[in-house]
């Protein structure tokens, strides 16, 4: 992958490079241009500064001398009278034909004049030059005007160099902290030393992950100890009784012992169990895509549940309203893995909690396009002052009876904000029990297979549908 930092050197030297060229060609051809009209002034300048008597004066014998700033053998002069009679030349040998008054341009002999013709009043002048004379003179004078332009090239490649590496310092700089950091080290990057403002959306974006990142390490390490704590208590338990029972020699068949063994191996496993769910569920930030029958998964969930139900003498019960006559089945948006999980936790949760002799309702209702899941006991419900921390995990209210991990309504929280749905824990009004809502969840039209799933639903003698 190429680096920033050469893109720029290299982009901006090219930029910089073609532009000093076409600058360069721009300030030669001005250059060229204003060179090629300054002989054709000195041109018609030596037209009109010759005498009269040119003929007759030393010029026509002299030796190559300076003449206005030319070599006059680097210039043809003639002269013609009245009469279109040649008077004078002084170089035969090149041989101009007479032209027209003003500059022309012509080639005589494979050789290209630049020529300039003047009507006096007794005479015709005319004054040619060599292009070939005319090109190298100004060529010299154009190169010169180059020389300030190639010397300073060096100079700017230097300073971009300089502004480059300058410009990107502070990246060097956030590179070389990050590297010199422990892998424990999360604190946000320090933004005080004039962050530049291309990359400040890059450095705020870092912070905010490694503060994510630092929270959900927190969270991991808390869990973990939690978990460890957690688990330490029933399996604790369990080798004290055992050990209880070698010391007093109990007997195998003692029923009291084996139920007193087999209730903490329950517990650990439901604990475990609630760990594993939650630790799935927290590897997944967002719901998988399909669609789940929320109806079908009450119903299995409520016949799983109706033994521990009528074990304890509960009314457990499932309602679904707003549905039509010809509607059978309730599909959302979701993972129906994690919406039978969080269902199960919620009529667990219910359930453990509820006095024998309870009741606990499931209801799926139904308003246009969302569905709203509660799940209503009449059990003790909850304290006002434990509410809000009843979704912290292994928190369990100060009037809660009977065994918990303190997970249920953390793991069914997590699974409805994965969903994209409210979460809501509240007493009932009447002062009688809990009321577990999970709103907003997503319907979808439902198919006709949905349907006929739905409807060949098995209901288990132990509990009731209302609608």
């Amino acid at each position: 992958m190429r680096s920033v930092r050469t893109q720029l050197l290299v982009g901006l030297i090219l930029v910089l490079g073609a532009m000093s060229a076409l600058a360069g060609y721009g300030i030669f051809r001005s250059a060229l241009e204003e060179a090629n009209e300054l002989f054709d002034y000195e041109l018609r300048s030596v037209a009109i500064s010759l005498p009269q008597s040119v003929a007759d004066t030393e010029l026509a014998n002299r030796e190559s001398d300076d003449f206005e700033g030319l070599q006059d053998d680097r210039v043809v002069i003639q002269i013609w009278d009245t009469s279109n009679l040649l008077t004078y030349e002084s170089r035969p040998s090149a041989n101009l034909p007479r032209q027209h008054a003003g500059f022309q341009s012509i080639e005589v002999g494979e050789r290209h004049y630049r020529v300039f013709g003047l009507q006096q009043a007794s005479r015709f002048v005319q004054v040619g030059q060599p292009m070939s004379v005319r090109d190298e003179s100004a060529l010299k004078q154009a190169s010169r005007t180059l020389w300030p332009l190639l010397a300073i090239l060096p100079l700017e490649i230097a300073l971009v160099l300089l502004v480059v590496k300058r410009a990107l310092r502070p990246v060097t700089i956030i590179s070389r902290s990050l590297a010199a950091r422990s892998i424990e080290t999360l604190a946000p990057i320090d933004m005080a030393n004039a962050t530049p403002t291309e990359i400040e959306p890059l450095v705020e974006a870092l912070n905010d992950l490694l503060v994510r990142l630092d929270k959900a390490l927190h969270a991991q390490r808390v869990f973990v100890a939690d978990a460890a704590h957690e688990l330490r208590t029933p399996l604790t338990a369990l080798k004290l009784q055992i050990q209880v029972a070698r010391r007093d020699h109990a007997k195998l068949n003692d029923e009291d012992l084996l139920r007193k063994l087999e209730d903490r191996v329950n517990r650990a496993i439901h604990l475990v169990q609630q760990l594993l769910t939650l630790a799935r569920e927290d590897a997944e930030v967002s719901a998988r895509a399909g669609n789940a029958d929320l109806r079908h998964v009450a119903t299995q969930v409520v016949g799983e549940l109706s033994v521990l139900a009528e074990h304890k003498g509960i009314d457990l019960g499932l309602e679904c309203t707003g549905l039509t006559a010809m509607e059978s089945s309730i599909v959302v948006i979701g993972d129906e893995t994690s919406l039978t999980t969080m269902v199960t936790n919620l009529v667990d949760n219910a359930i453990r909690y509820t006095s024998r002799g309870g009741q606990v309702d499931v209801r799926l209702c139904v308003d246009g396009g969302d569905v709203t899941l509660e799940v209503v006991d009449n059990g003790p419900g909850i304290p006002a002052a434990d509410l809000e921390r009843v979704l912290d995990r292994f928190y369990r209210a100060g009037n809660a009876t009977g065994q918990g991990s303190g997970l249920g309504l953390a793991i069914a929280a997590k699974v409805a904000a994965k969903h994209h749905a409210g979460f809501s824990v509240l007493n009932r009004t009447d002062g009688q029990g809990l009321n577990v809502s999970v709103s907003g969840l997503h319907r979808v039209p439902a198919d006709s297979s949905a349907t006929a799933r739905s409807s060949s639903a098995r209901l288990e003698p132990s509990w009731h549908t209302r609608t």
